[in-house]
C-alpha cells in the first residue's frame, strides 16, 4: 500500500508549470494527456485500496466488539466462581480471560493501524481527484491557447504573402492587408489574455498546495495528525 501512496504523492506534487511548458514547446497537449491517464489509473487503484482497507476496518471493529463482550462475560464468571468457591473453574476462566485480553489488544492495535491507513488513503483520494479536475481544466486552457497560436501562424503566413502587393500602391489590396493585420492584432491580444488566465490558475494551484503543506505542518506541530 505504501508504494501506491508514494506514486499518488508523486502525481499530486507534479509540477503543472513544467508540463505546460513542455506542451507549448511541442505544440501538443500529449504530455498533459499522458499525465491525466496516469492520474486516472492510480485513482482507480486508490479507490480499490480504499474499499479493501475499509472492509478490513469493519471486520476488525466487529471482532473487537465480540472479544470485548467475551472479556466482560469471563470477568463476571471469575467473580461468580470465586464466590462459590469453585477455584478450578476460576483458574480456567482467568486463563481464558488472559488469552482473550491478549487477542483484544492485538485486534485493537490492528484497528488503530488500519483506521490510520484508511484515512491516509481517503485523503490521498480526495487530493488526487482535485488534481485531476485541475489538470483537465488546464488542458482545456492549453488546447485553446495552442489553437489560437496555430491561427496566428496561419494569419502571419497570409500577411507575408501580401507584403509585396501592398508596396505596389493598390489601395484596395492595402486596405485588405490592413484588415488582416487588425485581425492578427486581435488574435494576438486574445492569446495574451488566455495565457495570462492560464498563468493565474496555475499560480493559484501552486499557492493552494503551499497552503496545504503549511497547514499539514501546523497540524503535526499541534499533534492533530
Amino acid at each position: 500500500m505504501a508504494s501506491l501512496l508514494e506514486k499518488v504523492g508523486v502525481l499530486i506534487r507534479a509540477n503543472l508549470h513544467a508540463m505546460v511548458d513542455a506542451a507549448l514547446r511541442q505544440n501538443s497537449v500529449a504530455v498533459i494527456d499522458q499525465y491525466i491517464r496516469q492520474i486516472e489509473d492510480n485513482l482507480e487503484d486508490l479507490e480499490d485500496a480504499v474499499a479493501t482497507v475499509g472492509g478490513q476496518v469493519k471486520t476488525i471493529k466487529r471482532r473487537l466488539k465480540e472479544y470485548k463482550a467475551k472479556s466482560t462475560e469471563l470477568d463476571k464468571n471469575i467473580d461468580l466462581f470465586l464466590e462459590e468457591s469453585k477455584d478450578t473453574l476460576a483458574v480456567a476462566a482467568q486463563s481464558k480471560l488472559n488469552s482473550t485480553n491478549r487477542l483484544l489488544a492485538d485486534y485493537n492495535t490492528q484497528f488503530e493501524n488500519l483506521t490510520a491507513e484508511h484515512q491516509k488513503l481517503m485523503d490521498a483520494k480526495l487530493k488526487l481527484e482535485a488534481k485531476l479536475t485541475t489538470t483537465k481544466q488546464e488542458r482545456e486552457e492549453l488546447q485553446a491557447l495552442l489553437d489560437l497560436a496555430r491561427s496566428k501562424e496561419i494569419s502571419v503566413r497570409a500577411i507575408r504573402s501580401l507584403d509585396d502587393l501592398v508596396g505596389a500602391g493598390d489601395t484596395d489590396v492595402a486596405r485588405i492587408a490592413e484588415g488582416i493585420r487588425q485581425r492578427l492584432d486581435r488574435a494576438t491580444a486574445e492569446m495574451e489574455m488566455v495565457a495570462g488566465r492560464l498563468d493565474k490558475q496555475m499560480d493559484e494551484v501552486l499557492e493552494r498546495n503551499e497552503i496545504e503543506l503549511q497547514l499539514g505542518e501546523r497540524r503535526r506541530r499541534l499533534g492533530l495528525d
